[in-house]
């Protein structure tokens, strides 16, 4: 399945500006599994939804690293890990808002 979400903050910035949109494949990872690198977006208990890069990836508990591009990004090295069925769906394409 296929989502279009639009991106709100300054996370990763420069690379995904305030208003961008990205399309995240929802599919089971078994056949689209995650690897370091990989954009993601996933819900977060306090912070709600969130996009990220993955920054590892741990093989025996599924639970995922992730961090933003600004330095003011607030991450795992804030709140943890990432389970893995919080993820909401790993990028695909990046729609850069016009102008």
């Amino acid at each position: 399945m296929i989502r279009i979400i639009k991106v709100k903050g300054q996370s990763l910035l420069p690379a995904y500006l305030d208003g961008d949109f990205v399309l995240i494949l929802k599919i089971p990872f078994l056949f689209n599994r995650l690897h370091r690198g990989d954009t993601v977006v996933f819900e977060h208990p306090v912070y709600g939804m969130m996009i990220k890069k993955v920054d590892q990836i741990d093989p025996d508990t599924g639970e995922i690293e992730v961090i933003g591009l600004h330095e003011n990004s607030v991450d795992s090295r804030q709140f943890g890990t990432v389970n893995r069925q919080d993820v909401i769906g790993k990028v695909l394409l990046h729609i850069k808002k016009p102008g």
